[in-house]
């Protein structure tokens, strides 16, 4: 049985974020929180709230207890990105590309 959550369009690059997702992949779910929960970064936050809706939706969908489970796949793929412009010398414009991702987590309980 697998069940998942995704927060997508997450105003962070996804390279970011990809160095805390590493981090849990193949842990169990608590041990999981418990990690994320003493990494300092705001990447950590996010997946933290991604990874208690998903064993959220395995308690409250598969009736599966959160004991369990594990971190089967942490992927953060990129999103839409913003295009916005500053001015440069001599009246010609550089541009700002703010990044975006899709963080994605899935568990299972084998």
């Amino acid at each position: 049985m697998e069940v998942h959550a995704i927060a997508k369009n997450v105003r962070m690059s996804a390279q970011k974020m990809r160095e805390v997702v590493r981090q849990i992949q193949g842990l169990p779910a608590l041990q999981a929180q418990a990690v994320l929960a003493v990494v300092p970064r705001k990447s950590a936050r996010v997946v933290a709230k991604t990874l208690k809706s998903a064993i959220a939706n395995a308690e409250n969908n598969l009736g599966a207890k959160p004991e369990t489970l594990r971190v089967k796949e942490a992927v953060a793929g990129t999103a839409t990105s913003w295009k916005r412009f500053t001015p440069k010398a001599r009246g010609s414009a550089g541009p700002i590309i703010k990044r975006n991702c899709h963080v994605k987590i899935v568990l299972t309980d084998k």
